[in-house]
Formats: C-alpha cells, sequence, structure tokens
C-alpha cells in the first residue's frame, strides 16, 4: 500500500516536514509495511523554502543582506536539489517581522534585501526562481529589488530615489539599461494568493499598509506613490500593473517582479506543488494525507489541503485532511475533493499546550485515522 503524505506546515509549532514524518508515525503504527512518500508542501508564505528544500534533497543557503530598514540581516534562499530552481522568501530579507513594532515605517522600509536574494541565486547558476510574497515590511512596488539588480528610479533632476515607498512620488523616469542581464535567461514565479491590485481602496497601502504601521496620511502618500510607479512602469514597459489582480501583494512587490523582470504570478500552492512533483507521487496512491494548522471556510481559497486535494482526486484517489484545528464550517471542504477532515485536539486547552503538544497530537491522530482506514478495508472486503 502507497501512502502519500503532503501537508503544509502548523504555524508557530511545527513545519511542514514535521507534520509528514509525525504523520508518517502515527500510521506506521497501524500499517507498518506501507510505502510513505512525504511531500511536504506549502503555498508560497512561510515555510516554503523548508517544504521545496526536504522535498528535492536540496540545501537552504544563509548570507547577510540588506533589511527593511537598511541594515544587515542575516537571510535565506533555498536552491532545489538539482540546483536549477531557487526558492526566495520575501520575508527572509523585507519582512515584517524583522522590524520592531515601535520601528515600522513604510514610507522608507525596502525590498532591496530581496533583490540581493536574487542576485545571489543567480550567481549560484539558479534560472527558474520562485518568489514567495508573504509577510512584508515594505510598500514601495518592488522598487529597492530593482534597484538591487541594476536598474535606476530617477528623480526629476536625475538623481536615484531612496529607498522606500515615500520616495516613488518623486519618481520621474525609469531606466532599465543597468538590469542583470541574467535576467532575460530566467523563467521567475511569484506565489500570490491574494487578488488585491497595486492601488486604489483595495490596493497595497490601503489594506496592507495599516499592520506594516501605516497612518491615513500614510496610506495616501504611498498609495499615490504606486500610482506614479505604475504610470512610469507604463510609459517604459508597455506594461499596465495598477489593476493587475494580485499586484498589491507584499506592497507592490508582486507588480514589481511583473513589471521590472517579466515574472508571473500564480497561486503559490500550484506552484509548489509543481516543483515538488506531487501529480507523480499521487498517480498510484492508495491513500492521500494532507493538512495544515486550521481548516475553515478560508481553506478553500488557495489553502495547500485543497491543492492536495484537487491533484489527488484528477488521479482518482482518496483524500484524508488532518488539521491543528477545525473552524465550525470545515466541511466546505468536502466539496472540494477532501473526504474526511480530522482535529488533533481532543480535548479543551489552551493554544500554547496546543503548540506544545502539536507534535504528539498529530501522531496520535494520524494513528486513529490509520485505524478508521483498516477498519474500512476490512468492512470493505
Amino acid at each position: 500500500m502507497k501512502i502519500v503524505i503532503a501537508p503544509d506546515s502548523f504555524k508557530e509549532s511545527l513545519s511542514a516536514l514535521d507534520v509528514a514524518r509525525e504523520i508518517k508515525a502515527g500510521f506506521s503504527e497501524v500499517f507498518p509495511d506501507a510505502d510513505y512518500v512525504l511531500v511536504p508542501v506549502a503555498d508560497g508564505g512561510e515555510g516554503t523554502v523548508e517544504a521545496l528544500v526536504a522535498a528535492t534533497g536540496g540545501e537552504v543557503v544563509k548570507l547577510t543582506a540588506t533589511g527593511p530598514l537598511g541594515t544587515a540581516v542575516e537571510a535565506f534562499y533555498g536552491l532545489t536539489g538539482d540546483g536549477a530552481t531557487a526558492v526566495i522568501e520575501m520575508a527572509a530579507a523585507s519582512g515584517l517581522e524583522l522590524v520592531p513594532p515601535d520601528r515600522r515605517d513604510p514610507l522608507k522600509a525596502t525590498t532591496f534585501g530581496v533583490g540581493e536574494l536574487i542576485r545571489a541565486a543567480l550567481d549560484r547558476g539558479a534560472r527558474h526562481l520562485i518568489v514567495g510574497v508573504g509577510g512584508s515590511a515594505t510598500n514601495d512596488g518592488g522598487a529597492g529589488m530593482a534597484q538591487a539588480l541594476g536598474i535606476r528610479l530617477l528623480d526629476a533632476a536625475g538623481r536615484d530615489l531612496p529607498p522606500g515607498g515615500g520616495a516613488l512620488g518623486d519618481l520621474a523616469r525609469i531606466d532599465l539599461s543597468g538590469l542583470d542581464p541574467r535576467i532575460a535567461g530566467c523563467r521567475i514565479e511569484v506565489a500570490c494568493d491574494v487578488d488585491n491590485p497595486l492601488v486604489g481602496p483595495n490596493g497595497a497601502s490601503a489594506i496592507f499598509g495599516p499592520q506594516k504601521g501605516a497612518t491615513a496620511e500614510m496610506i495616501a502618500q504611498l498609495d499615490a506613490g504606486l500610482a506614479n510607479l505604475a504610470a512610469k512602469l507604463a510609459e517604459e514597459t508597455g506594461l499596465f500593473v495598477a489593476e493587475m489582480p494580485g499586484g498589491g501583494a507584499a506592497g507592490g512587490l508582486a507588480a514589481g517582479l511583473h513589471a521590472f523582470l517579466g515574472a508571473e504570478l500564480r497561486p503559490g500552492a500550484e506552484i509548489v506543488m509543481n516543483a515538488v512533483g506531487l501529480d507523480a507521487a499521487v498517480a498510484d496512491a492508495d491513500l492521500v494525507l494532507t493538512g495544515e494548522g486550521r481548516i475553515d471556510h478560508q481553506t478553500i481559497h488557495g489553502k495547500t489541503p485543497i491543492g492536495v486535494a484537487a491533484v489527488a482526486k484528477r488521479r482518482g484517489r482518496p483524500v484524508v485532511a488532518i488539521a491543528g484545528s477545525l473552524g465550525k464550517d470545515a466541511h466546505v471542504v468536502h466539496a472540494h475533493g477532501i473526504d474526511a477532515v480530522f482535529s488533533v485536539l481532543s480535548r479543551p486547552c489552551t493554544v500554547a499546550e496546543a503548540l506544545a503538544g502539536a507534535a504528539e497530537n498529530v501522531r496520535v491522530t494520524a494513528r486513529n485515522v490509520a485505524a478508521t482506514w483498516r477498519l474500512g478495508q476490512s468492512v470493505g472486503a
């Protein structure tokens, strides 16, 4: 019997690989001789590098990069086992968690470090780049990233713009001539799971600016700056990104990656599952197990378990999900390919207790799911 285990991480407690290992441990108590294939996955956010590195036998590359406020930070990116694909989480260099709450300032925060990660990956020979754009501290439309890769953003006097979204209102001209020539030979995918446009009432500044420290006055300035950037990009490249769905992700970095580097925006879970070869893994599976920290009505909107289920159902395979917790409306996932769903919590507890006991809870739940599966087989026989 072949069992494919393809979960996402349980945030703040277990990585996707850890979850997969615990599920295997629990199932092995009931089915010790089964063929287990572990395929940890992610949706393009936190844990994407680890998932792809683990699934392909790759490596995590650590380096010093420019942080959101211009100071050096210890960052990382991943290389898949064949060395051809680099996996970058923008939050590793430009993430909100890198900035103390009292210092958050989207007028000055830069994505320059993301450009440095891209350049470092190019130096290692990667020509397929996957960029996850969750958890940003920035609102600069990818301006800093572009500058790190050789693009010049100039004001009316021909001076280079300073870092941050607050300077974009002064942008007068974009000079693309210095862009790293290796970019032309790259395929770049942006793991993007929001559909917010770059500007406007549902754009990057209005929706995500407040969590990055933006006041109402700042939001107006940032939105105007991104609108100016979009206008200058249209003039220079012929691309219109102001209203592009998903362009507002990571403070407009998604739009910048598309316009400056020719990147394609795609659902994060889809990108990751293609990269780890999930379809081939489930083709002859008897059972597919997935899961994440919480399953509720939001799960059906591009989250990992639904992506895994879609791949499995194309092959006609049964799917069971194991979750850290279930929302009262978790049943909606049954209409999207998940045949059964289980919570790992067996009793009321605090969040701290749930996080501390996550590994054991996943293992015990997996054992119970396996026992139920075996009972079903005996009844069916």
